[in-house]
């Protein structure tokens, strides 16, 4: 029994304890000095990166501050005690060389040099295809601080038409290149677009605002129409209206093209109907004919919306070696509830 009641109280006793210890939240309970910092690691980074922060007198701190537009970064407290701070760079950083300044609770301040690396990105654009003085506008990050825009292994340069940090437009210039990237230069470095223009000056027309020369309307079914409403570049499409249970095909008629093993792609732009479908290229120089559905062939076409392209010749059914190119089609399986109109652009051989 005396065992029982010494076990009691020393029970009584721990929970007394434990009920006398301040509740915290993770926090490690470091009290805010006067903060040193002895060295930043790294010092140049691009967002995302994590940075460490040593030092003294660096307990409780409660912000951090990017120089440039007063970016804030996060703090999370368990990573933060008297000698350390980790963080991460934010991805809104500005590029470039400023200060980063740490503040604690007291309003104790120290301010560090750091250089944000901020490389131009692109991830989307208006369009692939160029000619000489059309505007492309590119979408990504840290774009506005490019001071050039130049055609990959050239000396020949875009002009900057306008520019902000998401979005960068240029106005492309005159060249005999057939495909090229492009090299953007800001503040912080060069990068070169992952996305391949296509210069539509050096490519062989199918139709841009009209047919090629020499080339007519072979469409199955209802004819195709020219329309000056819908088009993605330049004043014109053409567009073609697939009845329903058909199974028609737009069509091109060519003057003859001999096989060339200098076509590399075919591409071009098609605009989508009231739902998503898949279009098939067909030729009467492939393997298996004209007319057919050939899976290496399939373009899906999102509705409503442009859907570029670029169909690389020797990985398609496209133009057997010897064979001359006279007709070329977009084929659809059905439309099985409706007729469904569908518009073309830029539709190209490019070299």
């Amino acid at each position: 029994m005396k065992a029982l009641y010494m076990g009691l109280a020393a029970l009584s006793m721990g929970l007394l304890l434990s009920s006398c210890e301040p509740d915290t939240d993770g926090r490690p309970q470091v009290k805010p000095g006067t903060p040193v910092a002895t060295t930043i690691a790294p010092d140049s980074a691009a967002g995302g990166t994590v940075v460490t922060l040593r030092g003294t007198g660096l307990g409780d701190m409660r912000s951090i501050v990017l120089e440039k537009d007063n970016v804030a970064a996060g703090i999370m407290p368990t990573l933060n005690t008297e000698d350390a701070l980790i963080f991460r760079i934010p991805d809104e950083a500005i590029g470039g060389s400023q200060n980063i300044t740490f503040t604690n609770s007291l309003g104790r301040a120290v301010s560090v040099p750091f250089r944000v690396l901020a490389y131009p990105t692109v991830t989307e654009v208006s369009n692939y295809n160029f000619t000489k003085g059309s505007q492309i506008t590119l979408t990504g990050n840290n774009l506005d601080d490019v001071t050039s825009v130049k055609l990959t292994g050239t000396a020949v340069s875009a002009k900057i038409i306008s520019k902000a940090k998401k979005q960068l437009t240029i106005e492309m210039p005159a060249t005999t290149t057939t495909r090229t990237t492009l090299d953007i230069l800001n503040s912080t470095g060069p990068m070169k677009t992952t996305q391949e223009f296509v210069n539509l000056e050096q490519a062989y027309p199918i139709f841009l605002d009209a047919y090629g020369t020499g080339i007519t309307d072979a469409s199955w079914g209802d004819a195709a129409v020219i329309s000056t409403k819908e088009f993605k570049s330049g004043t014109a499409s053409v567009g073609k209206t697939y009845q329903k249970g058909n199974w028609h095909l737009i069509g091109f008629s060519l003057p003859g093209l001999a096989y060339a093993s200098s076509y590399t792609y075919v591409s071009g732009w098609i605009k989508g109907a009231s739902a998503d479908y898949s279009l098939y290229l067909t030729t009467d120089a492939s393997k298996e004919g004209f007319g057919n559905y050939v899976n290496a062939n399939k373009i899906d076409v999102k509705a409503g919306t442009w859907t570029y392209f670029k169909i690389k010749i020797s990985d398609a059914d496209f133009w057997s070696a010897g064979k001359t190119l006279k007709s070329l089609g977009f084929r659809i399986q059905g439309p099985d509830k409706q007729d469904e109109t569908f518009y073309f652009d830029d539709i190209i051989l490019v070299k």
